[in-house]
């Protein structure tokens, strides 16, 4: 499986973007997909995470309510839609997936995934 993760950009506080995870290979609509992010000089932490049929996720605390994971087997893409975008949004963003179930608490670990996208920076201008 192999992940390419686009989107990015500059966007005012309060604003929104719409990233996308496009994947490659058979196995990627029976996999959980997450979306991470690593700001400057800080570890990667867990954003949001989707079941492999999209009717499951989790959010970390400081994107819920903001942020909207989901996905599209048919066209092999996860997105991550973010809404009211503050400064602490800022990073690298990036998608992963995995082997494991979706609702497993080692499905916040970055550690606990088996392929990865490059990554996409976000960076939000108070």
């Amino acid at each position: 499986v192999q992940l390419q993760a686009s989107g990015g950009g500059l966007v005012q506080a309060g604003g929104s973007l719409r990233l996308s995870c496009a994947a490659s290979g058979r196995a990627f609509s029976t996999m959980p997909v997450g979306w991470f992010r690593q700001a400057p000089g800080k570890e990667r932490e867990f954003v949001a995470v989707i079941s492999w049929g999209g009717g499951t996720t989790y959010y970390a605390d400081s994107v819920k309510g903001r942020f909207t994971i989901s996905r599209d087997n048919a066209k092999k893409t996860v997105y991550l839609q973010m809404n009211s975008l503050n400064a602490e949004d800022t990073g690298d963003y990036y998608c992963a997936a995995r082997r494991g179930a979706s609702s497993d608490p080692e499905a916040q670990m970055p550690s606990r995934y088996d392929y990865w996208g490059q990554g996409t920076l976000v960076t939000v201008s108070s």
